[in-house]
């Protein structure tokens, strides 16, 4: 039991608000990508995120385990995206800041998915026993060089003049 909840419904919990996270951002990437401001996709995005994260130190554990550590970066970068575009309102350097944490805090949020999903998904995990086998590596090298792309063509678009209203 976590908070009263059984574990199993509290791990169901946990990964629909990590796929909503997942998926929200993914909108938010794509509308950062076509210059539009999407507010209330941004928001779904920056409270699921932040929710993923915090849920996740609730479940049971006798040490610090990675996914936590991701979770502090992810809550980090969060509080900055947050500030940068509630806060700061997108001004300036702001934008940027924004896009780029915000993207990191997707990326993160992809990466224990991968992680995850390794763990957990028989044929993933036969391929890759100990997550340092060829198919985990160029999974997460994939993904991280894509997520790199994206981002810097997202802050390259979100310029102050060219962001419509979506």
């Amino acid at each position: 039991m976590i908070f009263g909840i059984p574990t199993a419904t509290y791990t169901f919990i946990h990964i629909v608000i990590s796929l909503v996270g997942i998926f929200s951002g993914f909108v938010v990437l794509f509308g950062v990508l076509a210059s539009k401001r999407l507010d209330g996709w941004t928001a779904l995005f920056m409270v699921t995120t932040v929710a993923t994260s915090v849920t996740g130190y609730a479940f049971p554990t006798e040490h610090l385990l990675p996914s936590q550590v991701v979770g502090v970066i992810s809550l980090v970068v969060l509080t900055a995206a947050i500030i940068a575009s509630y806060g700061r309102h997108l001004a300036g350097g702001w934008r940027k800041a924004y896009v780029i944490t915000a993207m990191i805090a997707l990326y993160l949020n992809v990466f224990v998915a991968i992680v995850q999903a390794f763990l957990k998904v028989p044929s993933l995990k036969a391929m890759a026993p100990t997550q340092h086998e060829p198919p985990f590596l160029v999974a997460q090298v994939g993904v991280m060089a894509l997520f790199v792309v994206l981002t810097i063509v997202a802050a390259i678009k979100f310029r102050d003049g060219a962001v419509r209203p979506a």
